[in-house]
């Protein structure tokens, strides 16, 4: 978190520091200040905004008035926060597009995470971040209620379609991966005809990939438990219920990464 801070806060700043509040602001003037969340939102961030004016007033005051994971309604204050006016109002831009973008995406899972609710399907999230954020990221999904799918490609096996071309075929894939020693391993299959073959060779999970429902029920009915399945794939929030009433133990979805819009939170004047 902390390098995260100090190079945001770098990149904001550059090498002349915020010109406008040190020409405006006299050097001791005091803020008192109020974040408040102007949409319903889930939160997540706030402890990482409170580090951004930390890092530029150690001895500012921040009371946290909501915690992250709390589905607050508009016009919700989420933090309060005291101290000198010159370092709150450089850090202002940093903590707030932080918390924003992070709020955006836990607020974006909770949807999907609702519309799920009661089916046993388990919500994943997916690579599909920012560089740089994914740790970030993969945190708000968390927040909003999801299950962190793998972190970093040597988080998890997962042979995807392009590997299967280049290897020659499912089986060989997976039989490649097992020879290896690897276990865990996803294989992604996009066809009812490649579940035996990925079975048979060994597979620990079948990714089942841009299937239309009346498909995935035949593909989990053929797969009948033997191992998890998740599905993938275009997933949207008008279609993942039906998804998951087709019996897969898993949904993974990048647009919550991918896609989430930023949810309006400011810092007023108190």
């Amino acid at each position: 978190m902390a390098a995260f801070v100090a190079a945001t806060l770098a990149e904001d700043m550059g090498t002349g520091g915020d010109i406008t509040s040190a020409a405006v602001i006299p050097a001791h003037a005091q803020l008192t200040a109020i974040m408040d969340s102007r949409d319903g939102a889930v939160l997540a961030g706030l402890p990482l905004a409170a580090a951004f004016f930390r890092a530029l007033d150690p001895a500012c005051t921040i009371t946290l008035l909501a915690v992250d994971g709390d589905a607050v309604p508009a016009g919700t204050h989420v933090m309060r926060i005291a101290g000198n006016a010159r370092a709150l109002l450089t850090a202002e831009r940093s903590a707030l597009n932080t918390v924003q973008h992070l709020t955006g995406i836990a607020t974006l899972t909770r949807a999907y995470v609702d519309a799920i609710a009661g089916t046993g399907a388990t919500l994943l999230d997916t690579r599909k971040t920012l560089p740089g954020l994914r740790a970030l990221e993969k945190y708000a999904t968390r927040m909003g209620g999801a299950t962190n799918h793998r972190l970093r490609l040597d988080d998890g096996v997962m042979i995807k379609d392009n590997h299967i071309a280049v290897a020659g075929g499912v089986e060989p894939a997976v039989r490649a991966a097992k020879a290896a020693g690897l276990t865990g391993v996803v294989v992604e299959v996009d066809r009812i005809d490649q579940i035996e073959p990925a079975l048979a060779a060994g597979a620990d999970r079948l990714l089942l990939d841009n299937m239309d429902v009346p498909t995935l029920k035949a593909a989990v009915a053929l797969i009948a438990g033997r191992v998890p399945t998740e599905a993938s794939g275009g997933v949207r929030l008008d279609t993942i219920r039906a998804i998951a009433q087709a019996g897969v133990t898993y949904i993974s979805v990048g647009r919550m990464t991918q896609s989430a819009p930023a949810s309006d939170i400011g810092l007023d004047f108190a």
